[in-house]
Formats: C-alpha cells, sequence, structure tokens
C-alpha cells in the first residue's frame, strides 16, 4: 500500500506515500546568434528530452527567489489560485490565496523565521480589530518535505513545497517526450510530458539516475531526497502525468501536474490535483518580513480559519 501522510503521521507511513509527479523545468537552452555562441560559459544543447529536463533542473539549483502564481485544482478545496514570492535561502514565503473553496474570501500567508502568519478576510475572530490583523504560530516550515512542513492548514498540503523542487520532479519520469513549442507568457517555451510513479522515483533515489537509459541530473544524492519528500506531500495515486515548459534558458518557465487523489490517505476521494504553478519573475530583488508585533496575535488565542 502506497499513500502519502501528514509530516506528524511518521516517516513509516509516509514512505509509503503516493507518487507524486510535478512539472520539472526541462530545458531546451536558447543559443546565441550564428558566430555568437558563448561556448566557454554554456554547457551544450540538451540533445534528448531527458537530457534537456534534467539540465533544467540543474537550473533551478541556482534560482534564489522567484515570483509565481499557481491555478487549478487542489483535492479537498476545489479551485484554488495563489500569487507568491518566495526565497530559497533562507526559505521565506509570501503568498495570497483565494477561490471556491474560499467562498470568494482572501488569505495571506506568510513564513519568515521560523513562524507562520496570517491575516485577510478568511480568517474569523472578534480580537482581530484595531490594529491586530495578522495570527501567528511556530515553530512553522514552507518549502520542506514531507515531514519537516507545518503551515497549520493555512496552506494546503501540495503547496507547501517549494516550486523549485516540484519542477524537478520529471527527472523522475523514465516516458519524457517533446509534445511541441508553445506560447507562454509570450516566449516560445518548449513542451515536455511525461509520468511520474512512486517506484520510478525510488529507483532514481537509490541509483542517482534521473532520466531514462542512465543520463544522470547534476543536483545529487540531497537533491534526489528532497525530491521524494516533495512528491510526497502532493498525496496523489500513481500515475502523475506532468507537463513542463521551459524558458530560453533552460530553466522552469511553466508546469502542471495531474493526478488522482490516493483515497488511502483519509478514506475519501477528495477530488483530482490539476495544477498549473507559472513562473513570473526568476531572481527578483525582494524581502519577505514578518508583520509589526503590535499588528500580531498568537493563532491560539484567536479563531483558525472557517
Amino acid at each position: 500500500m502506497r499513500h502519502g501522510s501528514r509530516p506528524d503521521a511518521g516517516r513509516s507511513a509516509m514512505v509509503r506515500g503516493a507518487l507524486v509527479a510535478v512539472l520539472l523545468a526541462g530545458g531546451a537552452v536558447g543559443c546565441a546568434g550564428d558566430g555568437e555562441a558563448d561556448t566557454t560559459d554554456r554547457p551544450p544543447r540538451p540533445t534528448t528530452p531527458a537530457a534537456a529536463v534534467n539540465r533544467a533542473a540543474e537550473e533551478s539549483e541556482s534560482i534564489t527567489s522567484l515570483r509565481y502564481e499557481v491555478r487549478g485544482t487542489v483535492s479537498g478545496r476545489g479551485r484554488l489560485e495563489a500569487e507568491a514570492t518566495m526565497t530559497a535561502q533562507p526559505s521565506t514565503l509570501s503568498m495570497t490565496q483565494t477561490g471556491e473553496a474560499y467562498r470568494g474570501l482572501r488569505l495571506e500567508t506568510r513564513f519568515v523565521d521560523g513562524a507562520m502568519y496570517a491575516s485577510g478576510s478568511l480568517l474569523r475572530s472578534d480580537k482581530l480589530v484595531g490594529r491586530k490583523k495578522w495570527v501567528t504560530a511556530a515553530p512553522a516550515v514552507w518549502g520542506g518535505g514531507a515531514i519537516e512542513n507545518q503551515s497549520y492548514l493555512m496552506v494546503p498540503r501540495q503547496l507547501e513545497g517549494s516550486p523549485l523542487v516540484q519542477s524537478t520532479l520529471l527527472t523522475g519520469s523514465r516516458d519524457v517526450k517533446l509534445i511541441g513549442t508553445d506560447k507562454v507568457r509570450g516566449k516560445d517555451a518548449p513542451h515536455y510530458r511525461g509520468t511520474v510513479t512512486y517506484d520510478g522515483l525510488i529507483a532514481s533515489l537509490k541509483t542517482g539516475k534521473t532520466g531514462k537509459a542512465g543520463e544522470s541530473g547534476g543536483a545529487g544524492e540531497d537533491a534526489g531526497t528532497r525530491r521524494f519528500d516533495h512528491f510526497l506531500n502532493l498525496e496523489v495515486a500513481d500515475p502523475l502525468t506532468m507537463d513542463l515548459w521551459l524558458d530560453p534558458d533552460g530553466r522552469p518557465l511553466q508546469f502542471r501536474m495531474r493526478a488522482a487523489y490516493d483515497k488511502k490517505n483519509a478514506g475519501q476521494d477528495l477530488g483530482p490535483l490539476d495544477l498549473t504553478v507559472t513562473f513570473l519573475e526568476i531572481d527578483p530583488r525582494t524581502s519577505i518580513k514578518a508583520p509589526p508585533p503590535d499588528t500580531v496575535i498568537p493563532l491560539k488565542d484567536s479563531a483558525r480559519r472557517d
């Protein structure tokens, strides 16, 4: 039996978790004009879909901050939209969510210095008056693996993982194909598709191989472990279908992940996962800070989300 688990369910249950695949940014890297190619600074153009996907995973490792949006359907919450800005080191996040499960209301969350802060019209509390606009709880972790994450249900489980890691899950696929070239945010974007399974990710984790035919990525064992942990967050059943679009530099530009929810997680069908994540700006100058102390009250002294 394979299924994902909540962080507090224990590692043994988590490792049986359902497969999760997320669109990895693969990568056909745009070349300079004839006679202008810089062969010393730019590695050779990937020659196979698997190599392009692996290159994109390597490129994502160097991204330090990201502005992105999420659109689609989340298991148990229905349609959802989110806009977010994150940093990789340290791991911080500022995200605003809306959607049908929120009844037209808005929820803003921040993760800074090991604490979670939440604000918005979705929160209900007679104590959120005057300058008191935020609730907080700690310890809180966003962007970690299936065990580390703790968002106090303010962020859907599937959005608790970093999109920089989620975008590399396609390296665990054995059937990556180039579908064609699409326009994404006005750019010609190579479009790759593949399926990711629990067994495939386990195999790539054990062997260090990230593509088919023995092609390996350059992110190393630690990156493989992070991918597997992020995959478990999605709590879906095999197989997960992943589409990935790359920018002209071979970096992730957009990815889509689709799969059925693994009913073993909750004993009921909470609907499918179908999320599209679009990278709006790579390495923006950003600083995510905690709200002023006099605007914050502890979550336990307030009220949780309805």
